[in-house]
């Protein structure tokens, strides 16, 4: 088998994961599920977002969470970052001491109003913000995740145009930005998304200061497959989230994240490393898979352990 290139997987069950889920879970719960996240070697979680309670009430205790962190990520080489939709929860993440920071804006109005009360220009002016605030900051890191690059809930296959203005926009504040490209409802096919990353990679490869992942949905059983031509286009950073946990709660229909184990089993068995211990990582979905009410997916976690060793 030859090696490839290796991947980083973000892990985002502990946000938009746990945002899916109504009972509210407690706090201590949340921090056992990092930790036993951390366990299985990843370097990357996206935990928590700094949004209103009222909206999605399962995020209060995100400042909690990241202050429970603060000393054991200081000496591991772990990024905890966070979500933000706005300047007011920029602000509180900054405040909170969280440095990485994932801004998300939708590549369509419908989408973007949905999902956070604003026209794309007025989220964008709210990312300006954020970074005015953040170049006064050491060791702040910006992720800026578009939400339906491929395809709308309300409007359909998503204009190429409108995601290539919101990045070009994003690239003139100067600063270095991971541009997360999200398939929100799980309806990109898979030459959508290889056309699309493969354009945007090759465009703008001679410049090291942007960064490209992948946020796969496995709505319609094509997150593993999307992936998989996203990383043949040249993408080298996925997110996924551990049981397939989550899925938009703004997008009408769009079910789980693409399974991080699903992912890391085939990545793995390709001889593509992705550095992440996948019998830690099911140890952690099965936490997961403990949590009252919640909506699991995935294939790999329900198989004997004998028959998924990479």
């Amino acid at each position: 088998m030859k090696a490839q290139d290796p991947v980083q997987i973000v892990e985002v069950a502990p946000r938009d994961g746990f945002q899916a889920v109504k009972p509210f879970i407690p706090t201590h719960t949340k921090i056992a599920v990092v930790e036993a996240l951390m366990e299985a070697k990843y370097r990357r979680l996206e935990v928590g977002a700094f949004v209103s309670p009222k909206a999605i009430p399962q995020m209060a205790d995100t400042a909690k969470i990241h202050a429970a962190f603060a000393v054991k990520c200081s000496t591991r080489p772990v990024r905890l970052s966070t979500l933000v939709p706005n300047a007011i929860g920029g602000q509180m993440a900054l405040d909170a001491g969280v440095r990485d920071l994932v801004f998300v804006l939708s590549a369509s109005e419908s989408h973007n109003h949905s999902n956070v009360r604003r026209t794309i220009a007025e989220s964008q002016e709210e990312l300006e913000i954020i970074v005015a605030a953040g170049r006064q900051i050491d060791g702040f890191q910006l992720r800026v995740n578009i939400a339906t690059v491929f395809d709308c809930p309300y409007e359909g296959r998503t204009p190429e145009k409108a995601v290539l203005d919101i990045i070009e926009h994003a690239l003139e504040m100067g600063i270095p930005i991971e541009f997360g490209l999200c398939d929100t409802t799980g309806r990109g096919f898979p030459d959508h998304v290889a056309a699309l990353c493969g354009e945007l990679v090759y465009k703008h490869k001679p410049d090291t200061s942007v960064a490209w992942a992948f946020h796969g949905h496995d709505t319609y059983g094509l997150g593993v497959a999307n992936a998989l031509f996203a990383y043949n286009a040249g993408i080298r950073i996925f997110d996924a989230a551990a049981a397939g946990l989550g899925g938009c709660p703004f997008a009408p229909g769009a079910s789980g994240n693409t399974a991080s184990e699903d992912l890391v089993f085939t990545f793995e068995n390709m001889g593509i490393s992705t550095g992440v211990d996948l019998s830690k990582l099911l140890d952690a979905t099965a936490l997961i898979d403990a949590l009252p009410d919640v909506d699991t997916g995935g294939h790999v976690r329900l198989l004997p352990r004998m028959r998924i060793s990479a």
